[in-house]
Formats: structure tokens, sequence, C-alpha cells
């Protein structure tokens, strides 16, 4: 079994430090992998990134992430990447990582996601440029994602995003914003290539626990949601 710990939403200031490393000093001990899904930052500075760093860097098991909408705020995307790969973490964008566990190969493929919506409640490639350019972006993110899971070469595979692929776990949260919470099209791949596992952030006020229309567990690991330093799962069985 491979054991996957994961978190996100913890939007980590230059005031931060210290305050998550004390409960991710154990992670090795309950998991192979940590897995960041987004919202890292608050405000997408460098600064920060370098707070994020200190606080998953070196924690004795390989982390990857994905960037969230918070991570991008700042537009120092290339700067807060560029912090955290040169402390050994993997961090994805429309392409995937393998990680070998034990003699097993897990894939990870990642990209953030943005917002759409859910099948027959959805943005459409119509209508005024500004509408074209919102839903038009979310149909090249999934395709890019697409790609990302199509490469995976792996024993097990996961899905690392920001927003959600499914609706399930925005239950919570406004129906009024779900087309800014995620996508269905996100959720198609993972059910194409039949994942075992997709993780996602970004819902604070949404559930833990959701399934594809293809019945892939979906885990919502917002911090607010899982309310823990990070959620632990195990992939070749329940959790």
């Amino acid at each position: 079994m491979i054991r996957v710990a994961a978190v996100g939403d913890v939007h980590l200031g230059v005031d931060s430090r210290g305050t998550l490393r004390p409960g991710l000093e154990n992670v090795p001990a309950h998991a192979d992998v940590l897995l960041l899904a987004g919202d890292l930052t608050r405000h997408g500075g460098a600064d920060e990134a370098g707070v994020v760093a200190d606080e998953f860097a070196d924690l004795g098991i390989p982390v990857i992430a994905v960037l969230g909408n918070h991570d991008y705020h700042g537009n120092a995307v290339a700067e807060v990447t560029d912090v955290l790969r040169s402390r050994g973490m993997a961090v994805l964008e429309g392409d995937s990582v393998t990680v070998d566990i034990d003699g097993q190969v897990l894939g990870v493929a990642g990209i953030k996601g943005f917002g759409g919506g859910f099948a027959g409640k959805c943005a459409s490639v119509f209508g005024e440029p500004q509408m074209k350019d919102f839903a038009g972006h979310t149909v090249e993110v999934a395709d890019r994602f697409r790609t990302a899971v199509a490469s995976l070469q792996a024993d097990v595979r996961v899905a690392l995003l920001h927003y959600s692929p499914i609706s399930d776990t925005l239950h919570g949260e406004p129906p009024e914003i779900y087309p800014f919470l995620g996508s269905y099209l996100l959720g198609e791949p993972i059910d194409e290539f039949r994942l075992d596992l997709a993780l996602h952030g970004h819902a604070h006020a949404g559930c833990e626990r959701g399934t594809t229309p293809g019945g892939v567990r979906v885990r919502n690991v917002a911090q607010p949601v899982i309310r823990a330093a990070y959620a632990v799962y195990g992939l070749g069985s329940t959790d």
C-alpha cells in the first residue's frame, strides 16, 4: 500500500514561519509522499514561497505541489516556483512526475485547474469576448491536464489539482459560486484513464469526500476542510 499525505490552502505569509513545521515532523512515519494542493501562499510572493519551503521541504519524503489562485496573485509564479524547486519540491503545472516507493511506482499528474462549472450548469465558449476567454481557458487547462494524465506510466496514478474536478466535494459552499470552484472538464481525464485518486483544495467550506461519475475517489484536502496538518490516504485500500 502507498500512503499519500495531502493538504492544501495553508495560505502562508511572511509571518507564518514555524507555524506548520511542528505538525509535519512526523509525516514520514505515516506517509510515503506529501502532496500540496495549492494556495500555499497568501499573496503569491517569493518571500512567502520561502516560508512555504521552510515549512515543507526536507521532511524526509518527496513533496509534490501545484499552485493555487493565491499563488498567482502576485504575478510572480516563476519566482515562487523557482524557490520551491530550489528546495527539492516538485511543482507541477500540466505535467507529471513519478516516485519509486518500495518497489511500486507512484505517478502524479498535476495542474492548478480553473473554474467553469459542472455538467448542466457550466460556462460555454459563447458570447462576449470576456466569457469566451473565461470558458476557453478552462478548456485549454483541461486539455493540458489530459495530456499529463495520459502520459502517466505508473503502478498507482494520482491527480493533483487546486480547483475541483467534481461538484460532490463542494457541498457546503454556496451553489452560486460553484463555477468559480472547479470544472467537470478536469474530471473527464480522471475517469477516462481510471486514476486511483484525485486530490484538490480551494473549496474551504466544502466537504472532504466525493467520487467522479466513473467512481474514482476525490478528496478535498483544503486545510479548513481536513482540519489537520495533513490527511493520509492509502491507495489500494479504503481510506
